[in-house]
Protein backbone atom coordinates (compact mmCIF):
# COMPACT_ATOMS: atom_id res chain seq x y z
CA UNK A 1 0.00 0.00 0.00
CA UNK A 2 1.13 3.42 -0.78
CA UNK A 3 2.13 5.94 2.01
CA UNK A 4 -0.44 8.23 2.55
CA UNK A 5 0.13 11.78 3.84
CA UNK A 6 -3.35 12.94 4.73
CA UNK A 7 -4.85 11.09 7.33
CA UNK A 8 -8.07 12.44 6.95
CA UNK A 9 -8.31 10.47 4.12
CA UNK A 10 -6.42 7.45 5.02
CA UNK A 11 -8.32 4.33 3.58
CA UNK A 12 -6.78 0.89 3.74
CA UNK A 13 -7.43 -2.09 1.22
CA UNK A 14 -6.99 -5.44 2.36
CA UNK A 15 -7.72 -8.14 0.22
CA UNK A 16 -11.35 -9.34 0.11
CA UNK A 17 -12.47 -12.18 2.47
CA UNK A 18 -15.89 -12.58 2.41
CA UNK A 19 -17.94 -14.00 5.07
CA UNK A 20 -21.38 -13.87 3.47
CA UNK A 21 -22.78 -13.92 -0.09
CA UNK A 22 -23.38 -11.01 -1.59
CA UNK A 23 -26.72 -9.33 -0.89
CA UNK A 24 -26.71 -10.89 2.64
CA UNK A 25 -25.69 -8.13 4.27
CA UNK A 26 -26.77 -5.13 3.24
CA UNK A 27 -25.21 -1.40 4.89
CA UNK A 28 -25.58 2.43 4.04
CA UNK A 29 -23.37 5.44 4.08
CA UNK A 30 -24.72 8.13 5.56
CA UNK A 31 -22.85 11.27 6.30
CA UNK A 32 -19.35 11.81 4.47
CA UNK A 33 -18.12 14.78 6.90
CA UNK A 34 -15.07 12.63 7.35
CA UNK A 35 -12.71 10.71 4.87
CA UNK A 36 -12.77 7.72 7.56
CA UNK A 37 -16.29 6.42 5.87
CA UNK A 38 -13.86 5.25 2.73
CA UNK A 39 -11.63 2.87 4.81
CA UNK A 40 -15.15 1.92 6.88
CA UNK A 41 -16.66 0.78 3.31
CA UNK A 42 -13.60 -0.73 2.13
CA UNK A 43 -13.98 -3.00 5.03
CA UNK A 44 -17.18 -3.59 4.80
CA UNK A 45 -17.09 -4.42 0.69
CA UNK A 46 -13.96 -6.63 1.80
CA UNK A 47 -15.34 -8.65 4.23
CA UNK A 48 -18.67 -9.43 1.54
CA UNK A 49 -20.85 -6.52 2.44
CA UNK A 50 -22.84 -4.86 -0.48
CA UNK A 51 -23.42 -1.22 -0.28
CA UNK A 52 -26.76 -0.35 -1.37
CA UNK A 53 -27.69 3.52 -0.48
CA UNK A 54 -25.61 6.61 0.18
CA UNK A 55 -26.59 9.65 1.51
CA UNK A 56 -25.27 13.15 2.29
CA UNK A 57 -27.10 16.58 1.85
CA UNK A 58 -23.66 17.67 0.00
CA UNK A 59 -24.36 16.44 -3.37
CA UNK A 60 -20.07 16.91 -4.28
CA UNK A 61 -19.83 14.57 -1.27
CA UNK A 62 -22.19 12.14 -3.08
CA UNK A 63 -21.00 12.21 -6.41
CA UNK A 64 -17.15 11.38 -5.24
CA UNK A 65 -18.51 8.56 -3.09
CA UNK A 66 -20.62 7.44 -6.09
CA UNK A 67 -17.48 7.62 -8.06
CA UNK A 68 -15.54 5.11 -5.94
CA UNK A 69 -18.22 2.62 -5.55
CA UNK A 70 -20.05 2.30 -8.61
CA UNK A 71 -23.58 0.88 -8.49
CA UNK A 72 -24.43 2.69 -4.71
CA UNK A 73 -27.51 4.55 -5.03
CA UNK A 74 -27.77 8.06 -3.90
CA UNK A 75 -30.82 8.99 -1.80
CA UNK A 76 -32.89 11.69 -2.03
CA UNK A 77 -33.04 11.79 2.03
CA UNK A 78 -31.70 10.35 5.29
CA UNK A 79 -35.24 8.90 5.94
CA UNK A 80 -35.14 6.98 2.14
CA UNK A 81 -32.48 5.11 3.79
CA UNK A 82 -33.13 4.34 7.03
CA UNK A 83 -36.95 3.01 5.55
CA UNK A 84 -35.41 0.71 3.40
CA UNK A 85 -36.42 -3.20 4.69
CA UNK A 86 -33.17 -4.48 3.39
CA UNK A 87 -30.73 -2.03 4.99
CA UNK A 88 -28.89 -3.83 7.67
CA UNK A 89 -26.59 -1.40 8.85
CA UNK A 90 -26.28 2.48 8.59
CA UNK A 91 -22.02 3.62 8.50
CA UNK A 92 -21.65 7.01 8.94
CA UNK A 93 -18.84 9.62 9.56
CA UNK A 94 -21.17 12.55 10.53
CA UNK A 95 -19.37 15.65 12.05
CA UNK A 96 -18.29 14.22 15.50
CA UNK A 97 -20.88 16.34 17.63
CA UNK A 98 -23.94 14.67 15.55
CA UNK A 99 -22.68 10.88 15.08
CA UNK A 100 -24.17 9.83 18.29
CA UNK A 101 -27.96 11.47 16.74
CA UNK A 102 -27.46 9.63 13.94
CA UNK A 103 -26.48 6.66 14.94
CA UNK A 104 -29.93 6.85 17.80
CA UNK A 105 -31.81 7.85 14.68
CA UNK A 106 -30.35 4.53 12.77
CA UNK A 107 -31.05 2.37 15.86
CA UNK A 108 -34.68 2.98 16.13
CA UNK A 109 -35.08 2.73 12.55
CA UNK A 110 -34.22 -0.99 13.08
CA UNK A 111 -30.52 -0.89 11.88
CA UNK A 112 -27.26 -1.40 13.32
CA UNK A 113 -25.06 1.62 13.71
CA UNK A 114 -21.09 1.57 12.31
CA UNK A 115 -19.91 4.90 13.18
CA UNK A 116 -16.14 6.45 12.87
CA UNK A 117 -14.33 7.93 15.60
CA UNK A 118 -14.66 9.56 18.39
CA UNK A 119 -18.15 7.89 18.49
CA UNK A 120 -19.54 10.81 20.37
CA UNK A 121 -18.32 13.80 22.44
CA UNK A 122 -20.53 13.82 25.62
CA UNK A 123 -21.70 11.88 28.53
CA UNK A 124 -25.04 13.02 27.38
CA UNK A 125 -24.87 11.15 24.54
CA UNK A 126 -23.33 8.15 25.67
CA UNK A 127 -26.25 8.19 28.20
CA UNK A 128 -29.03 8.75 25.21
CA UNK A 129 -26.87 6.17 23.36
CA UNK A 130 -26.77 3.49 26.22
CA UNK A 131 -30.75 4.09 26.43
CA UNK A 132 -31.47 3.34 22.67
CA UNK A 133 -29.06 -0.19 22.74
CA UNK A 134 -31.43 -1.09 25.63
CA UNK A 135 -34.71 -0.23 23.59
CA UNK A 136 -34.10 -1.28 20.80
CA UNK A 137 -31.11 -4.19 21.30
CA UNK A 138 -28.90 -3.12 18.36
CA UNK A 139 -25.51 -2.60 17.97
CA UNK A 140 -23.42 0.69 18.49
CA UNK A 141 -19.78 0.17 16.93
CA UNK A 142 -16.25 2.46 15.90
CA UNK A 143 -14.12 2.47 13.90
CA UNK A 144 -11.12 2.72 15.88
CA UNK A 145 -9.15 2.45 12.83
CA UNK A 146 -5.43 2.76 14.52
CA UNK A 147 -5.74 -0.71 15.63
CA UNK A 148 -8.96 -2.37 13.59
CA UNK A 149 -7.33 -1.34 10.26
CA UNK A 150 -3.83 -1.79 11.11
CA UNK A 151 -2.11 -5.48 9.92
CA UNK A 152 0.81 -4.13 13.15
CA UNK A 153 -1.67 -3.67 15.37
CA UNK A 154 -3.60 -6.48 14.60
CA UNK A 155 -1.10 -9.15 14.56
CA UNK A 156 0.55 -7.61 18.10
CA UNK A 157 -2.71 -8.36 19.73
CA UNK A 158 -2.49 -12.09 18.24
CA UNK A 159 0.81 -12.13 19.69
CA UNK A 160 -0.33 -11.09 22.93
CA UNK A 161 -3.16 -13.65 22.89
CA UNK A 162 -0.31 -16.36 22.40
CA UNK A 163 1.02 -15.09 25.37
CA UNK A 164 3.98 -13.99 23.64
CA UNK A 165 5.17 -11.38 26.16
CA UNK A 166 3.59 -12.54 29.17
CA UNK A 167 1.03 -10.70 31.12
CA UNK A 168 0.74 -7.08 29.37
CA UNK A 169 1.37 -4.23 32.50
CA UNK A 170 1.15 -1.34 30.12
CA UNK A 171 1.14 0.54 27.13
CA UNK A 172 2.74 3.68 25.64
CA UNK A 173 0.88 5.05 22.66
CA UNK A 174 1.78 7.69 20.48
CA UNK A 175 -0.65 9.01 17.82
CA UNK A 176 0.65 12.30 15.99
CA UNK A 177 -1.33 13.68 12.94
CA UNK A 178 -0.69 15.88 10.31
CA UNK A 179 -3.53 18.87 9.94
CA UNK A 180 -2.48 19.41 6.10
CA UNK A 181 -3.96 23.55 6.20
CA UNK A 182 -6.68 24.37 4.25
CA UNK A 183 -7.78 20.60 3.71
CA UNK A 184 -9.71 20.25 6.66
CA UNK A 185 -13.50 21.51 7.33
CA UNK A 186 -14.42 24.56 9.37
CA UNK A 187 -15.91 21.71 11.93
CA UNK A 188 -12.48 20.53 13.02
CA UNK A 189 -11.21 23.65 14.56
CA UNK A 190 -14.90 23.79 16.64
CA UNK A 191 -14.26 22.02 19.69
CA UNK A 192 -17.49 21.69 20.76
CA UNK A 193 -17.71 19.66 17.09
CA UNK A 194 -14.82 17.67 17.35
CA UNK A 195 -14.89 17.27 20.83
CA UNK A 196 -11.25 18.06 22.13
CA UNK A 197 -7.87 16.12 21.03
CA UNK A 198 -8.46 13.57 23.64
CA UNK A 199 -12.14 12.71 22.74
CA UNK A 200 -11.04 12.97 19.22
CA UNK A 201 -7.79 10.96 18.32
CA UNK A 202 -7.18 10.28 21.73
CA UNK A 203 -9.65 7.93 21.67
CA UNK A 204 -7.83 5.58 19.12
CA UNK A 205 -4.99 5.43 22.39
CA UNK A 206 -7.86 4.30 24.76
CA UNK A 207 -9.00 1.79 23.11
CA UNK A 208 -5.82 0.06 22.76
CA UNK A 209 -5.10 0.57 26.10
CA UNK A 210 -8.40 -1.63 26.97
CA UNK A 211 -7.98 -4.09 24.30
CA UNK A 212 -4.10 -4.79 24.88
CA UNK A 213 -4.48 -4.57 29.28
CA UNK A 214 -7.60 -6.44 28.74
CA UNK A 215 -9.48 -3.47 30.77
CA UNK A 216 -13.25 -3.17 31.42
CA UNK A 217 -12.24 -0.36 33.78
CA UNK A 218 -10.39 2.66 33.90
CA UNK A 219 -9.86 5.75 35.07
CA UNK A 220 -8.26 8.79 34.12
CA UNK A 221 -5.06 10.22 35.92
CA UNK A 222 -4.10 12.77 34.99
CA UNK A 223 -4.61 14.85 31.37
CA UNK A 224 -2.83 17.96 29.53
CA UNK A 225 -4.19 20.03 26.61
CA UNK A 226 -2.64 23.01 24.61
CA UNK A 227 -3.16 25.23 21.51
CA UNK A 228 0.67 25.86 21.11
CA UNK A 229 1.10 27.15 17.03
CA UNK A 230 -3.00 28.00 16.11
CA UNK A 231 -3.56 31.24 17.37
CA UNK A 232 -6.20 31.70 14.57
CA UNK A 233 -8.11 28.50 15.64
CA UNK A 234 -8.66 28.99 19.46
CA UNK A 235 -10.91 26.01 19.79
CA UNK A 236 -7.88 23.83 18.54
CA UNK A 237 -6.10 21.46 20.66
CA UNK A 238 -3.03 20.73 18.95
CA UNK A 239 -1.33 18.61 21.70
CA UNK A 240 -2.34 16.29 24.29
CA UNK A 241 -1.76 13.77 27.22
CA UNK A 242 -3.29 11.23 29.26
CA UNK A 243 -2.10 8.71 32.05
CA UNK A 244 -5.18 6.33 32.80
CA UNK A 245 -5.15 3.23 35.01
CA UNK A 246 -7.22 -0.20 34.62
CA UNK A 247 -8.87 -2.13 36.82
CA UNK A 248 -6.31 -5.31 36.77
CA UNK A 249 -3.77 -2.61 37.55
CA UNK A 250 -2.28 -1.76 34.41
CA UNK A 251 -1.67 1.45 32.87
CA UNK A 252 -1.00 3.65 29.80
CA UNK A 253 0.63 6.81 29.13
CA UNK A 254 -0.48 8.43 24.99
CA UNK A 255 0.26 11.82 23.49
CA UNK A 256 -1.47 13.27 20.44
CA UNK A 257 -1.11 16.43 18.76
CA UNK A 258 -0.92 18.23 15.22
CA UNK A 259 2.43 18.49 14.33
CA UNK A 260 3.29 15.88 11.97
CA UNK A 261 6.44 17.77 9.87
CA UNK A 262 5.88 18.22 5.83
CA UNK A 263 9.33 15.86 5.56
CA UNK A 264 7.66 12.68 7.13
CA UNK A 265 7.06 10.86 4.15
CA UNK A 266 3.36 9.49 5.67
CA UNK A 267 0.57 11.30 7.57
CA UNK A 268 1.86 10.75 11.22
CA UNK A 269 4.45 8.57 12.77
CA UNK A 270 2.16 5.96 14.82
CA UNK A 271 3.69 4.35 17.60
CA UNK A 272 3.19 1.64 20.18
CA UNK A 273 5.03 0.28 23.03
CA UNK A 274 3.44 -2.66 24.62
CA UNK A 275 5.13 -3.83 28.05
CA UNK A 276 4.66 -7.57 29.35
CA UNK A 277 6.15 -9.81 31.96
CA UNK A 278 7.91 -11.40 29.71
CA UNK A 279 8.75 -9.04 26.74
CA UNK A 280 7.97 -6.02 24.97
CA UNK A 281 6.47 -5.28 21.94
CA UNK A 282 6.85 -2.11 19.22
CA UNK A 283 4.94 -0.95 16.60
CA UNK A 284 5.97 1.28 14.22
CA UNK A 285 2.15 1.19 12.24
CA UNK A 286 2.71 3.34 9.25
CA UNK A 287 6.82 4.05 8.63
CA UNK A 288 10.17 2.94 9.51
CA UNK A 289 11.61 6.20 9.70
CA UNK A 290 14.47 6.98 7.91
CA UNK A 291 14.36 3.53 5.67
CA UNK A 292 12.61 5.74 2.67
CA UNK A 293 11.36 2.21 1.42
CA UNK A 294 7.77 2.87 1.74
CA UNK A 295 7.26 -0.21 3.94
CA UNK A 296 4.63 -0.13 7.20
CA UNK A 297 3.21 -2.24 10.03
CA UNK A 298 6.63 -3.25 11.71
CA UNK A 299 6.70 -4.86 14.78
CA UNK A 300 9.40 -5.22 16.59
CA UNK A 301 9.35 -8.18 19.82
CA UNK A 302 11.93 -8.97 22.66
CA UNK A 303 11.18 -12.17 24.50
CA UNK A 304 13.10 -14.78 26.46
CA UNK A 305 14.18 -15.75 22.85
CA UNK A 306 15.94 -13.02 21.19
CA UNK A 307 15.08 -10.43 19.59
CA UNK A 308 12.38 -10.56 16.48
CA UNK A 309 11.03 -7.53 13.50
CA UNK A 310 8.28 -8.73 11.67
CA UNK A 311 6.96 -6.82 8.12
CA UNK A 312 3.23 -7.80 8.08
CA UNK A 313 1.79 -5.90 5.11
CA UNK A 314 -0.34 -8.17 3.87
CA UNK A 315 -0.16 -11.15 5.51
CA UNK A 316 -2.82 -10.75 8.40
CA UNK A 317 -5.58 -8.83 7.28
CA UNK A 318 -8.64 -6.84 9.03
CA UNK A 319 -10.50 -10.02 10.65
CA UNK A 320 -12.99 -6.75 12.48
CA UNK A 321 -15.42 -6.67 9.51
CA UNK A 322 -16.04 -10.02 8.94
CA UNK A 323 -16.58 -10.80 12.39
CA UNK A 324 -18.84 -7.36 12.80
CA UNK A 325 -20.78 -8.30 9.99
CA UNK A 326 -21.44 -11.87 11.24
CA UNK A 327 -22.14 -10.02 15.01
CA UNK A 328 -24.59 -8.11 13.62
CA UNK A 329 -26.26 -11.35 11.61
CA UNK A 330 -25.61 -13.61 14.97
CA UNK A 331 -26.57 -10.97 17.15
CA UNK A 332 -22.81 -12.32 19.20
CA UNK A 333 -20.08 -10.18 20.02
CA UNK A 334 -17.00 -11.23 18.72
CA UNK A 335 -15.80 -8.00 16.77
CA UNK A 336 -15.75 -5.81 19.48
CA UNK A 337 -18.33 -5.90 22.67
CA UNK A 338 -21.03 -3.25 23.50
CA UNK A 339 -19.24 -2.67 26.55
CA UNK A 340 -15.79 -2.14 25.19
CA UNK A 341 -16.78 0.54 22.49
CA UNK A 342 -19.01 2.27 25.07
CA UNK A 343 -16.08 2.54 27.63
CA UNK A 344 -13.24 3.70 25.34
CA UNK A 345 -15.97 6.66 24.44
CA UNK A 346 -16.39 7.37 28.17
CA UNK A 347 -12.89 7.57 28.90
CA UNK A 348 -12.42 10.02 26.14
CA UNK A 349 -14.83 12.31 26.99
CA UNK A 350 -14.12 12.18 30.58
CA UNK A 351 -10.20 12.65 29.73
CA UNK A 352 -10.89 15.83 27.36
CA UNK A 353 -13.36 17.23 30.18
CA UNK A 354 -10.53 16.77 33.08
CA UNK A 355 -7.28 18.13 31.04
CA UNK A 356 -5.75 20.90 32.39
CA UNK A 357 -5.14 23.37 29.38
CA UNK A 358 -1.71 24.35 29.28
CA UNK A 359 -0.08 28.01 28.33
Amino acid sequence: MALSKDGMNYAPKGRPAPVVAPGEFVFAAIGLDHGHIYGMSNGLIEAGATLKWVYDPDPEKVKKFAETYPGVKAAASEEEVLRDPEVQMVAGAAVTSERAALGIRAMKAGKDYFTDKAPLTTLEQLAAVKDTIKETGKKYMCYFSERLHVEAAVFAGQLIEQGAIGRVLQVIGMGPHRETPGSRPDWFYEKEKYGGILCDIGSHQIEQFLFYCGVEEATVEHCQIANYAHPDHPGLDDFGDCTLKGDNGTSMYFRVDWFTPDGLGTWGDGRTFILGTDGYIELRKYINVGMNDGTQNHVFMVDKEGEHHYEVTGQVGYPFFGQLILDCLNRTENAMTQAHCLKAAELAVIAEMKAEKLA
